[in-house]
């Protein structure tokens, strides 16, 4: 989960994102998590000859906070803004809703940020952050049905347990999830401050501020606001549709951008940006086990030979990666192509140490980006 104390939400990666899209003629763009419009306004500043932008979030906050921000940026008169209230799972309905010929054709750019936006963890109310106490709420889209506390007093201790586990990769799935069941007997979590307080967060060292930006450690809290952030919003079912849908949206040559904020989300991406580009999905058996390493191996012609040497592995793999068998690097490193598309991040963009410093919740942020063939 990515804190992020004051006011105002900075976009990350910001420099990055638009140098992806550099040099190219784009009239068409779609920004998938609007958020406050930092990315967006960059893009259309640094594009003028933008014919449709279409920016998409389910926080109505979002809308209020980018409107403004974007029309103030746009100085042609020619571009088309589309701001619409919905979850990027909606992607190719919203093509066809705002111009049914650029559903037909593609676009030309796409862009994901699937990190918190600081305007919604700042808001006690929201429920996002374990450092302020409101609610247990978690809704992305203040609509939907589902709130936390729901899965907090009602969910089974077995489905409580599974999303720690599979969502917050919480080692103390079980202790946990058996402490908000236990809680429910003196009536239940309520609040935000009621769980830390149930997880033993609540004990956790902070400055003489009372802020955790300076503090070494994760805080105990963390993993289990992400999991249940998730499992509210149905992050990473909606992560895998939306991805499917922006890459077949996309124009030849178009660019789709994604930025991830923790592991669960970048394995998908990296997965899907393997698949979308007509490679294999598979890493080889020391990226699975290790899948912070994102130097990873597309399985392209290898195969596992019992006893091989060490050393032979490693030179049977080099010879993939120059090598014509569908997978060649088109003279960067950095650079992997396939039959319908080419990754341009094998290894993903992070942020540089200044901007870790200007903006922590940076920290984490990998930028992946892919183009259609």
């Amino acid at each position: 989960m990515e804190e992020k104390e004051g006011p105002l939400h900075v976009a990350v990666l910001l420099k990055e994102v638009v140098a992806q899209f550099e040099g190219r003629h784009i009239r068409s763009f779609v920004d998938c998590t609007l958020g406050a419009g930092g990315h967006a306004s960059a893009i259309i500043e640094a594009h003028p000859e933008l014919h449709t932008f279409i920016g998409l979030d389910v926080d109505p906050v979002a809308h209020e906070e980018a409107r403004s921000r974007l029309e103030a940026t746009s100085t042609s008169t020619l571009m088309q803004l589309n701001l619409v209230r919905t979850n990027f799972r909606n992607f190719q309905k919203v093509l066809r809703d705002v111009d049914a010929r650029l559903a037909q054709e593609g676009v030309d750019g796409v862009l994901m940020d699937l990190g918190m936006s600081s305007m919604q963890v700042n808001i006690a109310e929201r429920g996002f952050s374990f450092l302020r106490d409101g609610p247990a709420d978690m809704r992305m889209d203040p609509s939907a049905s589902l709130r936390a506390d729901e899965i907090l007093n009602k969910w089974s201790e077995l489905e409580v347990g599974r999303i720690l586990r599979e969502y917050g990769e919480e080692r103390r799935w079980r202790q946990l999830a058996r402490k908000i069941v236990e809680a429910r007997l003196a009536g239940g979590i309520q609040t935000t401050s009621q769980l830390v307080g149930v997880i033993g967060g609540s004990k956790f060292s902070s400055n003489s501020s009372g802020k955790q930006g300076r503090m070494k450690g994760l805080h105990p809290a963390t993993r289990t606001f992400q999991a249940l952030r998730i499992a509210v919003n149905d992050e990473l079912r909606s992560l895998e549709v939306a991805l499917s849908e922006a890459f077949a949206s996309l124009a030849p040559k178009g660019r789709l951008a994604v930025i991830s904020f923790h592991s669960l989300e970048d394995r998908i991406v990296k997965h899907f940006f393997l698949k979308a580009a007509g490679l294999s999905k598979s890493l080889d058996e020391e990226g699975d086990a290790h899948d912070n390493n994102t130097d990873f191996f597309p399985a392209l012609e290898y195969v596992h030979i019992p006893g091989e040497t060490r050393h032979s592995k490693y030179r049977r793999k080099k010879g993939l990666e120059t090598g014509s068998g569908g997978g060649a690097y088109l003279g960067d490193r950095n650079v992997l192509e396939g039959k319908t598309g080419v990754i341009l991040t094998k290894r993903p963009v992070v942020a540089t140490s200044d901007e870790i410093n200007t903006n922590p919740r940076s920290r984490s942020a990998k930028l992946r980006v892919i183009e259609k063939l």
